[in-house]
Protein backbone atom coordinates (compact mmCIF):
# COMPACT_ATOMS: atom_id res chain seq x y z
CA UNK A 1 0.00 0.00 0.00
CA UNK A 2 1.39 3.43 -0.88
CA UNK A 3 2.19 5.97 1.80
CA UNK A 4 -0.41 8.26 0.24
CA UNK A 5 -3.17 5.69 0.82
CA UNK A 6 -1.86 4.99 4.31
CA UNK A 7 -1.95 8.67 5.11
CA UNK A 8 -5.12 9.74 3.37
CA UNK A 9 -6.95 6.41 3.00
CA UNK A 10 -10.39 6.36 4.59
CA UNK A 11 -9.39 8.63 7.45
CA UNK A 12 -9.41 11.83 5.41
CA UNK A 13 -10.70 14.85 7.26
CA UNK A 14 -11.81 18.06 5.63
CA UNK A 15 -10.52 21.25 7.18
CA UNK A 16 -13.35 23.66 8.03
CA UNK A 17 -11.72 26.61 6.27
CA UNK A 18 -10.50 24.77 3.22
CA UNK A 19 -11.22 22.02 0.78
CA UNK A 20 -7.72 20.66 1.42
CA UNK A 21 -7.58 17.13 2.73
CA UNK A 22 -6.04 17.00 6.17
CA UNK A 23 -3.55 14.16 6.54
CA UNK A 24 -3.58 11.80 9.48
CA UNK A 25 -0.77 13.26 11.59
CA UNK A 26 -0.31 10.11 13.68
CA UNK A 27 0.28 8.06 10.55
CA UNK A 28 2.72 10.64 9.21
CA UNK A 29 4.82 10.94 12.35
CA UNK A 30 4.94 7.17 12.86
CA UNK A 31 5.79 6.28 9.28
CA UNK A 32 9.09 4.59 8.47
CA UNK A 33 9.42 6.89 5.46
CA UNK A 34 10.06 10.25 7.15
CA UNK A 35 10.95 11.95 3.88
CA UNK A 36 7.63 10.98 2.31
CA UNK A 37 5.79 12.10 5.45
CA UNK A 38 7.49 15.50 5.32
CA UNK A 39 6.60 15.86 1.63
CA UNK A 40 2.95 14.99 2.25
CA UNK A 41 2.67 17.41 5.15
CA UNK A 42 4.52 20.11 3.22
CA UNK A 43 2.10 19.76 0.31
CA UNK A 44 -0.86 20.05 2.68
CA UNK A 45 0.54 23.09 4.52
CA UNK A 46 1.48 24.83 1.25
CA UNK A 47 -2.02 24.38 -0.12
CA UNK A 48 -3.58 25.41 3.17
CA UNK A 49 -1.74 28.76 3.20
CA UNK A 50 -1.91 29.23 -0.57
CA UNK A 51 1.86 28.80 -0.86
CA UNK A 52 2.60 31.59 1.60
CA UNK A 53 0.01 34.08 0.37
CA UNK A 54 -2.29 33.48 3.34
CA UNK A 55 -0.22 32.55 6.39
CA UNK A 56 -3.11 33.57 8.66
CA UNK A 57 -4.65 30.16 7.96
CA UNK A 58 -1.74 28.44 9.70
CA UNK A 59 -1.11 27.79 13.37
CA UNK A 60 2.24 28.96 14.73
CA UNK A 61 3.71 25.43 14.61
CA UNK A 62 2.53 25.06 11.00
CA UNK A 63 4.29 28.34 10.16
CA UNK A 64 7.50 27.06 11.74
CA UNK A 65 7.27 23.97 9.57
CA UNK A 66 6.42 26.05 6.48
CA UNK A 67 9.44 28.36 6.89
CA UNK A 68 11.79 25.42 7.43
CA UNK A 69 10.47 23.61 4.38
CA UNK A 70 10.75 26.74 2.23
CA UNK A 71 14.42 26.93 3.10
CA UNK A 72 15.05 23.25 2.50
CA UNK A 73 13.19 23.25 -0.81
CA UNK A 74 14.90 26.35 -2.20
CA UNK A 75 18.43 25.51 -1.09
CA UNK A 76 18.12 22.04 -2.59
CA UNK A 77 16.77 23.45 -5.85
CA UNK A 78 19.03 26.45 -6.40
CA UNK A 79 20.82 27.53 -3.28
CA UNK A 80 20.61 30.72 -1.27
CA UNK A 81 20.42 32.90 -4.36
CA UNK A 82 17.18 31.14 -5.33
CA UNK A 83 15.92 31.28 -1.73
CA UNK A 84 16.24 35.07 -1.71
CA UNK A 85 15.07 35.60 -5.29
CA UNK A 86 11.82 33.71 -4.75
CA UNK A 87 8.98 34.43 -2.34
CA UNK A 88 10.69 32.22 0.27
CA UNK A 89 13.04 35.16 0.87
CA UNK A 90 10.06 37.09 2.25
CA UNK A 91 10.53 34.95 5.37
CA UNK A 92 14.34 35.00 5.68
CA UNK A 93 14.26 36.36 9.23
CA UNK A 94 11.34 34.16 10.31
CA UNK A 95 13.26 31.16 9.02
CA UNK A 96 16.01 31.79 11.56
CA UNK A 97 13.42 31.75 14.35
CA UNK A 98 11.87 28.59 12.89
CA UNK A 99 15.23 26.82 12.77
CA UNK A 100 15.98 27.86 16.36
CA UNK A 101 12.58 26.50 17.37
CA UNK A 102 13.44 23.01 16.08
CA UNK A 103 16.97 23.37 17.51
CA UNK A 104 18.84 23.32 14.19
CA UNK A 105 21.47 25.66 15.61
CA UNK A 106 24.24 25.12 13.06
CA UNK A 107 21.76 25.66 10.26
CA UNK A 108 20.74 28.88 12.03
CA UNK A 109 24.35 30.05 11.78
CA UNK A 110 24.45 29.24 8.06
CA UNK A 111 21.27 31.21 7.36
CA UNK A 112 22.43 34.13 9.51
CA UNK A 113 25.68 34.30 7.53
CA UNK A 114 23.67 34.19 4.28
CA UNK A 115 21.42 37.02 5.50
CA UNK A 116 24.49 39.08 6.42
CA UNK A 117 25.21 39.56 2.72
CA UNK A 118 22.36 42.07 2.58
CA UNK A 119 23.04 45.66 3.67
CA UNK A 120 22.66 46.00 7.44
CA UNK A 121 21.87 42.24 7.61
CA UNK A 122 18.34 43.15 6.58
CA UNK A 123 16.67 40.94 4.00
CA UNK A 124 13.71 42.97 2.69
CA UNK A 125 10.29 41.32 2.94
CA UNK A 126 9.25 43.01 -0.30
CA UNK A 127 10.28 40.69 -3.12
CA UNK A 128 10.81 43.41 -5.74
CA UNK A 129 12.99 45.44 -3.39
CA UNK A 130 14.92 42.31 -2.43
CA UNK A 131 15.50 41.39 -6.07
CA UNK A 132 16.85 44.88 -6.80
CA UNK A 133 19.29 44.53 -3.92
CA UNK A 134 20.18 41.02 -5.12
CA UNK A 135 21.31 42.47 -8.43
CA UNK A 136 23.63 44.85 -6.58
CA UNK A 137 25.16 42.32 -4.15
CA UNK A 138 24.89 39.14 -6.17
CA UNK A 139 28.43 38.92 -7.53
CA UNK A 140 30.10 39.12 -4.13
CA UNK A 141 27.30 37.38 -2.22
CA UNK A 142 27.17 34.39 -4.57
CA UNK A 143 30.70 33.37 -3.59
CA UNK A 144 29.69 33.25 0.05
CA UNK A 145 26.29 31.71 -0.67
CA UNK A 146 27.84 28.91 -2.71
CA UNK A 147 30.09 28.06 0.24
CA UNK A 148 27.07 28.20 2.57
CA UNK A 149 25.07 26.01 0.17
CA UNK A 150 27.79 23.37 0.55
CA UNK A 151 27.76 23.67 4.33
CA UNK A 152 23.98 23.31 4.25
CA UNK A 153 24.30 20.14 2.14
CA UNK A 154 26.51 18.58 4.81
CA UNK A 155 23.30 18.19 6.83
CA UNK A 156 24.88 18.47 10.26
CA UNK A 157 21.29 18.32 11.41
CA UNK A 158 18.70 16.14 9.73
CA UNK A 159 16.03 18.78 9.31
CA UNK A 160 13.43 16.14 8.47
CA UNK A 161 13.99 14.40 11.81
CA UNK A 162 14.00 17.68 13.70
CA UNK A 163 10.78 18.71 11.97
CA UNK A 164 9.12 15.36 12.73
CA UNK A 165 10.13 15.66 16.40
CA UNK A 166 8.68 19.18 16.45
CA UNK A 167 5.45 17.96 14.85
CA UNK A 168 5.21 15.16 17.44
CA UNK A 169 5.47 17.74 20.23
CA UNK A 170 2.85 19.95 18.59
CA UNK A 171 0.69 17.44 16.72
CA UNK A 172 -2.62 18.94 17.89
CA UNK A 173 -1.60 22.13 16.03
CA UNK A 174 -1.23 20.29 12.75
Amino acid sequence: MSIFKKIFGNSVQTDKNSENKKPDIDTLINSNDINESIIELDNYICELCEYGDNLDTLTEPQKIFYYNQNLEREINNGGFNQFYFNSSGDFAHETIVALKTIQANRTVEIVKKANEQFPDNNVPKDRMNRQEILEQIEEKANEIWEELDQRFFEYEYDLNLLNIDYIKKNKTEF
